[in-house]
Order: C-alpha cells, then sequence, then structure tokens
C-alpha cells in the first residue's frame, strides 16, 4: 500500500499567541517524524495550505499564510491550496493522489474540529483507506470544551465512523510509523 500524508493547515496564522495550540511543538516534531517514514517508503507527503480572504491572517502572501519554519517541507512535497474545511473540495488534491499511486491517507494537521475531521470525512466517503494519528492533530480549546477533550471526541468518532473502506484507523503516531517501515520496500544490494 502507497500512502500519502496530508499535513492541513500548519501555517503561522494558526499558532499565534491569540490561539494557543494544544502540544504545538510536540506535534510538529511528529509531523517531521511520519514526513521521513512516508518518503521512506515511497510516498507523497501533501501539504494543504488555506488560502484565506483578503484581510484574514491566512491571506496569501501575509506572514500567517505561511507554513510554519520548523516544518520539513521538502522539495518533492506537493503544496496543495484550499478555500474551504475540506482539502477535497475544490482543489487538486484528488487528482494528486491519484497520478501518485496512492491507496490510502493519513491526515494530520490543525485543527481537530475544523479542516481536519471534515477532510477526514471527505476521505473516507470517497472510499480512501484513512489512517488518523491519534496525537497528530491539534486544536484549541473552545469555550465550551478544551483542546485535549475535543482530540479525543474526534478519535473516538473517527474510530467508529461508517464508511464505504470503515472507519479511519486511529491510533498513536509511533504505530503508524511502525505500520509504514513495515511497509517500506527492502533495499536492494548493488
Amino acid at each position: 500500500m502507497k500512502h500519502a500524508l496530508i499535513v492541513i493547515d500548519m501555517q503561522q496564522g494558526s499558532f499565534g499567541p491569540d490561539s494557543p495550540r494544544h502540544d504545538a511543538a510536540g506535534l510538529v516534531a511528529r509531523l517531521n517524524d511520519l514526513a521521513s517514514a512516508v518518503r521512506d517508503s515511497g510516498g507523497a507527503v501533501v501539504f494543504i495550505q488555506h488560502d484565506g480572504p483578503p484581510g484574514d491572517a491566512h491571506e496569501p502572501g501575509r506572514p500567517g499564510w505561511r507554513l510554519l519554519p520548523d516544518l520539513d517541507v521538502r522539495r518533492d512535497d506537493a503544496v496543495i491550496h484550499k478555500r474551504s474545511c475540506d482539502s477535497f473540495l475544490d482543489t487538486g488534491l484528488a487528482a494528486h493522489l491519484h497520478k501518485a499511486g496512492i491507496d490510502g491517507v493519513i491526515v494530520t494537521g490543525c485543527a481537530t474540529d475544523y479542516c481536519v475531521d471534515t477532510t477526514v470525512r471527505s476521505a473516507l466517503a470517497r472510499g480512501l483507506s484513512t489512517t488518523v494519528p491519534s496525537d497528530g492533530h491539534t486544536t484549541a480549546d473552545r469555550p465550551h470544551l478544551p483542546a485535549v477533550k475535543i482530540i479525543e471526541h474526534h478519535n473516538a468518532i473517527w474510530a467508529d465512523f461508517l464508511a464505504p473502506r470503515g472507519p479511519a484507523h486511529v491510533l498513536p503516531t509511533d504505530s503508524v510509523i511502525h505500520q509504514i517501515a513495515a511497509l517500506r520496500p527492502p533495499h536492494r544490494r548493488a
């Protein structure tokens, strides 16, 4: 199985002092580890970048629109732009995955309760084998619920979601990396 790691909205405008995200530094480190494992297995890494309207923190070209500087973004990684919570809606994501021969997606990023949730549901509805690292996404505290509970709730929903190829596979990042490593093609000796 060939995987694509989808990293959603890990942009400077989402991680400012006005909207602290749960375990942001830890998340970036885990995403970099996942990206390395996916690349080593012959998979694809896709960064989804939100293009906000004029005046928005995510308006293209503004500092908040840029990806976080600590993310390991490589020249061969794809960057796909979106304008809604769904990374598939009116974007080239589905075509990119098809062209790359991707069999399954690993959905990560920000924010758990908005763009990550919508993209997980869209991937499942499209029949994609979908994995969500339980510690591979983040959000901010909301007035009605702390970030930790939002993350916990969404992990439970995705793991029990009715979809054509079953619910999402929800497991810790270390377990996802272990599974990807098991799929890595053997190195040939010269």
